[in-house]
């Protein structure tokens, strides 16, 4: 692991109309090969706008070839022990901004960061927890764990899978985290050039002697590994609420039904005090509709995992393709998030928060 700093100017800490905030790069670590951690310098002035829970994100602005690009990045740093704000960006093979920030990125640059989201957090229980992080996962993972350890008396266990040893992403700081908290946290890693691709029954042997009522699971990772993992713990009758998932692809979902969509005719959007209604193009998510009717409706991961661009359906109804930040009692509330939300019935009135 090389890390690179310097002493960064501060920025003014000041946000734009779009709620971003300039923090200056303050320390660029490399983790492995293919991934690498910014650690913000975030100003005096900003810093209840980005205290923040371990498990939670940030959404970055880049510009590159003059397009602008916005991406979620979990924080990697954990608030209980350490005062600032880090994360951690894996190469992805057709990732255009993470391969950016991983070619260019250095210290003294500006990232333009909103303020951190997000519901994968560790909940106000005594529950023990049980992780599952493949890939780059780990991130927002790593961060509920050193929470959990530094400031509870819970214990937590990991089942962290990678493509080889090269590619475990914080490999050090997991092993000094064994060894300081011996008897309470547990790591067992998965290769896959070693152990071939994590399957059903691995991950039914590592939580065989679990008591599912008292633990809350935590899974993060490429979508076949948390399908996976997911259908698992499911089968083996973990409550929902002590399930949580974050998911920052998108996960497989079925095409619009046109039988559903075509029966629209116009959608009235609140948003702030505008209030505009504009017809209804078949297929368009709600999301899509408001930027359309030239709304700057809030987003960030826009796969449905994280609530950012949620919205109340008070008149109709609505459809989402994919839905991990709502609960059930949110949606029978009308409650959608709208990147993913398809309108389902001739008029459908929709109210931002």
């Amino acid at each position: 692991m090389e890390a690179s700093t310097t002493t960064p100017h501060q920025s003014t800490g000041v946000a734009d109309a779009h709620g971003f905030t300039p923090l200056r790069v303050k320390a660029v670590v490399r983790e492995t090969t293919d991934a690498v951690s910014l650690v913000l310098d975030v100003p005096e002035a900003s810093r209840d706008r980005f205290s923040y829970r371990a498990g939670q994100f940030v959404t970055v602005r880049v510009t590159i070839g003059g397009v602008e690009h916005r991406r979620c990045y979990s924080m990697s740093s954990a608030p209980a022990v350490e005062s600032d704000l880090r994360i951690t960006v894996k190469r992805d093979r057709d990732g255009l901004v993470s391969n950016w920030i991983n070619d260019t990125m250095t210290v003294g640059h500006d990232l333009h960061t909103s303020p951190p989201e997000g519901r994968f957090v560790l909940t106000e229980t005594d529950r023990d927890i049980v992780t599952f992080a493949g890939g780059s996962g780990i991130t927002p993972v790593f961060s509920l764990v050193h929470s959990t350890l530094a400031a509870t008396t819970r214990r937590a266990r990991l089942f962290y899978a990678n493509r080889s040893r090269d590619s475990v992403i914080f490999r050090d700081a997991l092993a000094d985290l064994t060894g300081t908290h011996r008897g309470r946290f547990e790591v067992h890693h998965h290769l896959d050039d070693q152990d071939g691709v994590v399957s059903p029954q691995r991950i039914a042997d590592f939580i065989a002697d679990g008591s599912h009522p008292h633990t809350d699971y935590y899974v993060c990772g490429p979508t076949p590994f948390m399908d996976t993992v997911e259908r698992v713990l499911r089968d083996a009758g973990v409550p929902k609420a002590n399930l949580h998932l974050e998911r920052f692809t998108v996960a497989a979902v079925p095409p619009p039904n046109p039988a559903e969509t075509a029966v629209t005719e116009e959608v009235t959007i609140t948003l702030g005090r505008q209030t505009i209604t504009v017809p209804y193009r078949a297929g368009n998510t709600l999301l899509q509709t408001a930027r359309l009717a030239g709304l700057k409706a809030p987003s960030s991961c826009e796969t449905g995992s994280c609530g950012t661009c949620m919205a109340q359906v008070t008149t109709g109804s609505a459809r989402m393709n994919n839905n991990d930040a709502l609960d059930d009692d949110e949606v029978d509330e009308g409650w959608v998030v709208t990147c993913q939300a398809l309108p389902t019935s001739p008029k459908v009135e929709v109210v931002y928060e």
